[in-house]
């Protein structure tokens, strides 16, 4: 399950944004990749209220992942696009990680 934080940056204190939700599953008997459905939901500023929903595979050990944005809420009502996703820091002692998503979305 994912319930964490959505925030503008990687910062040790940066401004919390929102909350990212969702599930990952594994979904490969080869490499290490995951299903996953994840929505962005916005509780501060211009996009409060709104939400970006991504669903597509997540290849972890790949340097850049590319997943499908598949719809959205709010301000972002009938968004089509993707995002990419670029893993940051990764403890293996944990399991945390700080991924950085950069979202291209097209929205009315």
């Amino acid at each position: 399950m994912i319930d964490d934080p959505l925030t503008d940056g990687p910062e040790m204190s940066p401004k919390m944004v929102g909350r990212a939700h969702g599930f990952y599953a594994l979904a490969s008997q080869v490499e290490i990749g995951l299903l996953m459905s994840m929505n962005f939901a916005f509780t501060e500023g211009k996009y409060n209220g709104s939400i970006i929903t991504v669903l597509g595979r997540n290849t972890v050990f790949s340097k850049v992942r590319e997943m499908p944005v598949i719809g959205g809420s709010g301000l972002f009502q009938f968004a089509r696009s993707y995002v990419q996703a670029r893993t940051l820091t990764f403890d293996q002692k944990t399991g945390d990680a700080i991924v950085e998503y950069t979202c291209y979305v097209l929205h009315y």
